[in-house]
């Protein structure tokens, strides 16, 4: 087996970690904030993973009736997006809002994306789009007060670099980003406006330079990005596409996107293992590795980083039945968590203080977080698909180390927070029955289990076997320097 060395100096000064994970998550379309099950989930996932907003397309679709056009009157009705924002703060959670896509009776056209329709045009009269926004916002300052839609976001559309989610040309979308932000900072001018939300970092330079010379608002830049950005086609291998991409492909581009930005604020509210919501690698472990290498990487240049979907809950192209069909999300169609969940919440316990660590490896990867009296070591060993990875002994060396009052291990991989597979065992069941959804539930958990340690001379020493695609944390409780 080959092996993996790192060393953290305890008496080292530390750098702040901050949680950027934990800033938004990603769901479907508005209207399924309406379904108890998806409230059920998002509210397990506050409390257990800690999401302050959820961003989702289609506050503005006709599926939700916010604007209609009836013998040629605008009617305006904001109720049921009021009750998606009603349960959202009930919780303690916020929307960030994603503000598309074209009310039919404002659109230009009649093109559409996704099985439930989303009209991708710009609109035929942008002052109507801007009375819009204006109504909206003014409508939930008066209901929820000022102080409190201030904490909010406002972003402009998803990803118009993209034909399927915008029929106009990049000038077209500024113009509705001039008309939105206009009408927003009318209303207050600590309202914060956002864009151009494009995949792949696309537009930031040119966004940028419309606004500085239009001396429109920014308030955060955001965009998207997955590994094999972007899949428009069911003929398309990405297997193949991960595979042709570098290692650590999202922390170039997160460091490109901040180059790009300068000091502004830089939120990606999408990313995933995959850009494909049914790609079978994103129910394994393979995607709790790479989410929680990616996180921490992005840490250093982001100011939120959001998940692309906490439920499988998720309709884009159909509604599916089977309980792992690799879908975004962090929870499957019963609330099952998928090792990615786990992944999450491990990270949820880290500290917010980094300890640098040393050591390198092609494969395996190391962080050292401190919270109060405790450190966790948490480990990966992933490679994009076909790329060559192998089983590690990973050592760990925490020098300047008082002795600990206890050392835990907790895992993901194959054997370890797999529901899939156990749910493989059991045959692969379409549709579950109650029994089996504790069963699957109990296969998901994370086990702390107590880790074998020695110390010589203020030096501690762990040691531990990660397959393939494997994660570990390791807590140290009690661990001190001895400086």
């Amino acid at each position: 087996m080959d092996e993996a060395h790192f060393r953290c100096r305890l008496s080292s000064p530390t750098a702040p970690l901050p949680h950027v994970w934990e800033h938004t998550v990603g769901s479907c379309h508005a209207p399924l904030a309406l379904r108890a099950d998806w409230q059920t989930q998002l509210r397990r996932c506050h409390q257990e993973l800690g999401f302050h907003y959820v961003r989702f397309h289609g506050l503005l679709s006709d599926h939700l009736g916010t604007l209609i056009r009836h013998k040629n009157q605008l009617i305006y009705s904001f109720f049921n997006a009021d009750r998606i924002v009603d349960f959202l703060l009930s919780i303690g959670m916020r929307p960030f809002v994603e503000l598309s896509f074209m009310p039919s009776a404002l659109a230009s056209g009649d093109k559409t994306v996704f099985s439930y329709r989303g009209n991708v045009t710009p609109p035929a009269d942008y002052r109507e789009w801007a009375e819009l926004m204006r109504r909206l916002v003014s409508h939930w300052v008066g209901r929820y007060g000022l102080a409190e839609v201030r904490c909010w976001y406002f972003e402009v559309w998803n990803e118009p670099n993209l034909e399927a989610f915008w029929a106009g040309t990049q000038r077209q979308y500024f113009e509705l980003y001039r008309h939105t932000v206009e009408a927003i900072k009318g209303i207050d001018a600590e309202l914060r406006v956002g864009g151009p939300t494009t995949a792949a970092n696309a537009w930031l330079p040119d966004f940028l330079h419309f606004c500085d010379g239009h001396r429109l608002p920014v308030d955060f830049v955001s965009t998207h990005h997955y590994p094999n950005d972007p899949l428009w086609s069911d003929a398309q291998d990405t297997e193949s596409e991960l595979a042709g991409a570098p290692r650590g492909i999202l922390r170039e581009w997160t460091c490109e996107a901040r180059r790009q930005t300068g000091d502004r604020p830089l939120l990606y509210t999408e990313w995933n293992a995959s850009s494909n919501p049914r790609y079978p690698r994103q129910d394994d472990p393979y995607a709790a590795a790479f989410a929680a290498k990616s996180a921490l990487e992005a840490s250093e240049f982001v100011q939120a980083y959001s998940f692309w979907t906490f439920t499988d809950i998720f309709e884009e192209n159909y509604f599916p039945s089977l309980p792992f069909h690799g879908g975004f999300g962090l929870l499957n169609l019963h609330g099952i968590p998928k090792p990615t969940y786990r992944a999450f919440e491990l990270l949820h316990r880290l500290g917010e203080e980094r300890l640098p660590v040393e050591g390198s490896h092609e494969t395996v990867d190391a962080w050292a977080a401190r919270r109060r009296d405790s450190v966790t070591i948490l480990l990966t060993n992933h490679a994009l698909p076909q790329q060559p990875i192998t089983p590690q002994r990973v050592r760990v060396e925490l020098t300047d180390a008082t002795a600990p009052r206890a050392v835990t291990l907790a895992r993901i991989d194959d054997a370890h927070a797999n529901a899939k597979a156990a749910w493989l065992a059991m045959g692969q069941p379409e549709y579950l029955n109650a029994n089996q959804v504790e069963q699957l539930e109990e296969a998901s958990r994370l086990v702390a289990e107590a880790h074998p340690w020695k110390r010589e001379e203020q030096t501690v020493w762990l040691e531990v076997e990660l397959p393939p695609h494997g994660m570990a944390a390791i807590t140290i409780d009690g661990a001190a320097s001895h400086l």
